[in-house]
């Protein structure tokens, strides 16, 4: 069978996450959206995105597919009542699809012609930039047993201070040394070829993605994700990284989110909570004005290639979009557009030549092309944000 992750009607309400990526490729525990789904389908999967993506995020389709709602994520029961699908058939969770069965040759989907079935089970879907650190802690929980299910993990370094030990996993070329693991709140996962410097203290559940670098003396408390490529120092709490981002040195990043090739400057700092108590409301993209979360916690999201510069300080509740540029003392505004440079005496906007040259740079430094596909790519975002840059 042919599984293809599509981005269902959430993907607005993830922005600027969702972006320069499609929804499937957001990564919420140990693993992408995507790699959850391919695991337990044991299956590749292509992806339904916006035409912008397609270039890079192209569609396989064949004679028969099923097309799943990435924002849902995967549980053994849903995926067996998935791959169970037949030729007319749907699952839904109220009033949203889950999944659906499909055939080349159908010219449209009319789900009052096909059987619903609704799923009654309790299910997580990601609605919202915040569920990704609010839902991190059960994520990281269920990822930690998919991905160590059945297999051994490296031995505790000598030096290393640990507590629940069989709730530690680490995998091969991971090198740790004179820290403190504590794993008794929750899992902790030491991905391949990571590095733990000497005296970081790691409360669990925490992840540690593939070649990411936990610098000396770092504070981290759960639930945090630190995706592959990463380096992270100074105090973190509930954060989700999701890949090749820096917050290197000292300053607080807490119940926030961070996309890729994003850097956190030296003693910078997020507000997690409001002076008051209140609840948070965050700028959302699909209603253009701010919004209430739910959350008396809640601190930074900022989309891909965004960076601020040295003792930035960033307001309770603050989403930056991509490539924007924050610099300057005082608290800049609490929504900042993409392709910003600025900070709290006034914005301009990032031309984007110069976005892509520094696009350029940093990615070279990871080894990695930024190609024509990735120019077209912010090229448009660049076009399609323009409408908020009104500074």
């Amino acid at each position: 069978m042919n599984y293809i992750l599509f981005d269902g009607t959430t993907r607005n309400a993830l922005l600027p996450l969702t972006y320069t990526k499609p929804v499937a490729d957001l990564r919420i525990g140990i693993l992408t959206i995507r790699e959850k789904w391919e695991k337990q389908l044991g299956y590749t999967t292509s992806t339904l995105t916006e035409d912008y993506l397609e270039e890079k995020y192209p569609m396989v389709e064949m004679e028969q597919n099923i097309m799943i709602n990435a924002s849902f994520l995967p549980t053994k029961l849903l995926v067996k009542q998935i791959q169970e699908l037949k030729e007319n058939q749907a699952i839904f969770k109220n009033e949203e699809v889950i999944a659906f069965y499909t055939t080349e040759s159908q010219d449209e989907v009319d789900f009052e012609k096909y059987k619903q079935i609704e799923y009654t089970t309790e299910v997580f879907q990601i609605k919202n930039t915040w569920d990704l650190f609010s839902l991190n802690d059960k994520a990281i929980r269920e990822d930690f047993e998919l991905v160590t299910k059945g297999r051994k993990s490296q031995p505790i370094p000598e030096g290393v201070q640990c507590l629940n030990k069989e709730n530690i996993f680490i995998e091969k070329g991971a090198k740790i040394t004179f820290s403190v693991l504590n794993a008794s709140k929750g899992p902790i996962y030491i991905g391949e070829n990571t590095e733990v410097m000497e005296g970081s203290l790691i409360r669990g559940p925490f992840s540690l993605g593939e070649y990411a670098v936990v610098k000396m003396g770092a504070k981290i408390y759960g639930a945090t994700t630190i995706g592959p490529y990463c380096t992270v120092g100074g105090e973190v709490k509930n954060a989700v990284l999701m890949a090749y981002s820096n917050k290197g040195h000292e300053g607080y990043l807490g119940d926030s989110v961070l996309g890729e090739w994003c850097n956190i400057g030296a003693d910078s700092n997020n507000s997690n909570l409001k002076n008051n108590y209140a609840q948070v409301r965050l700028w959302n993209y699909e209603t253009e004005s701010f919004a209430k979360t739910g959350l008396q916690f809640c601190g930074l999201i900022m989309g891909d290639h965004s960076k601020c510069a040295i003792n930035t300080m960033f307001n309770t509740g603050t989403v930056i979009g991509v490539s924007a540029n924050i610099y300057g003392s005082n608290f800049p505004r609490n929504f900042i557009p993409s392709f910003s440079w600025g900070g709290a005496a006034g914005f301009s906007t990032y031309q984007i030549n110069k976005a892509n040259e520094t696009a350029q740079l940093v990615m070279q430094r990871k080894r990695i092309e930024f190609d024509e596909k990735e120019q077209r790519i912010l090229t448009h975002i660049f076009e399609i944000t323009k409408k908020y840059r009104n500074y």
